[in-house]
């Protein structure tokens, strides 16, 4: 791969990265027990029946939001990695390249576009 490209799609990545890390951040706190990850926050409306349901509800939405998150950043931080083994735009199961295109386009791509539509 050329440098300016890698260097391109590492920026991209770091900014992807900075983001998630904001969002997650949002919604709760490093995690003190499992590792790297994030805990979400659970809400406090008050003490009647219906706001314990709101905050049932709400708390739900951000795990599942703080679950997607936190996947997308384990994505972006193996493409960081892979930039770094110079291991970066080939197909975790051909070894092929993948496309410029598809990186520009989904940078922490690990599948070529061939192999990705047999996976499905």
């Amino acid at each position: 791969m050329f440098k300016n490209f890698l260097k391109e799609i590492k920026e991209k990545l770091e900014k992807q990265k900075k983001e998630l890390e904001e969002q997650l951040e949002k919604l709760g706190e490093r995690s003190k027990r499992f590792g790297n990850g994030f805990e979400v926050n659970f809400p406090h409306f008050g003490e009647k029946e219906d706001e314990n349901a709101d905050e049932v509800s709400v708390f739900s939405d951000r795990f599942s939001l703080g679950v997607n998150l936190e996947r997308n950043l384990e994505e972006i931080n193996l493409a960081l990695e892979k930039i770094k083994r110079g291991t970066y735009g080939l197909c975790e199961i051909c070894q092929g390249e993948i496309t410029k295109e598809r990186l520009r386009a989904f940078p922490s791509a690990r599948f070529c576009l061939s192999c990705r539509k047999k996976q499905k």
